[in-house]
This record gives C-alpha cells, structure tokens and sequence, in this order.
C-alpha cells in the first residue's frame, strides 16, 4: 500500500515540542493517483511575512496543517535543534500547551522564522 509522510510537531509527554514522523494510508483513489480518506477542515488561511521575520516561542492554539508555498520557514525547538521547510513542504502543527500547563517560554512551544532570501508565503489548514 503507498502511504503518505506526514511530519507532525507535537507536545510530548515532558511539555516539550517535538517532531516525528507518522504515516497516512493512501487506501483511495486509483493506482494512478492514489489519496488518503478525506479528513476534516475547518478552514484555511494564508499568510506572508516578510524578509526578516521571526516568533518567540509559542504554542499552537488549535492543531493544523502548515504548508510552505515559497521561501523557507525554520523552526526552533526549545532542545536547540531547527528543522527547515521549504516550498512544497509541510508540517502538522499540534504542539497544544499541555491541559493545566501555564505557558513558559522557556519549556514550552517552539519558535519560526522566515530564512533565506525571499518573503515567506504559508497556507495554514485547521482540522
């Protein structure tokens, strides 16, 4: 069966974010253009920002896709590590703050900015 990364940015069970790597089944379509089920959305929403532009760290109010569309979006985890997204790429974003939790910038959540040398244009999909 074809199957479908999906990176997904999440909290763990400490209250930091992290990435891993799941798989979606493309059980549909034809062998020519396989698809996953459909899944559910609430909305989408597009968003640039400009040469230059960076976060503090935050958590994701509400769990969604996040695909890159031009430039290159870093984001930073609270361990050091970044990790790159480039046009075409994409992330799901789940990295809630932990149910009770207050948030602390210095555990929780992670960082973005634009890189490179082009504005950075992202397509945001709720679910």
């Amino acid at each position: 069966m074809t199957t479908f990364t999906q990176v997904v940015l999440f909290t763990d069970t400490d209250g930091l974010a992290r990435f891993r790597e799941e798989t979606i089944e493309l059980s549909e379509g034809s062998p020519a253009a396989r698809l996953s089920p459909p899944m559910p959305a609430t909305g989408l929403q597009l968003r640039q920002s400009p040469v230059g532009f960076r976060s503090e760290f935050h958590c994701t109010g509400t769990p969604q896709w996040l695909f890159v569309l031009q430039g290159q979006m870093e984001i930073g985890l609270q361990d050091g590590s970044t990790r790159v997204f480039g046009p075409g790429q994409h992330f799901y974003s789940a990295d809630t703050l932990p149910e009770g939790a207050v948030f602390d910038p210095q555990v929780h959540g992670h960082r973005s900015r634009q890189a490179g040398e082009e504005p950075l244009v992202t397509l945001f999909v709720r679910g």
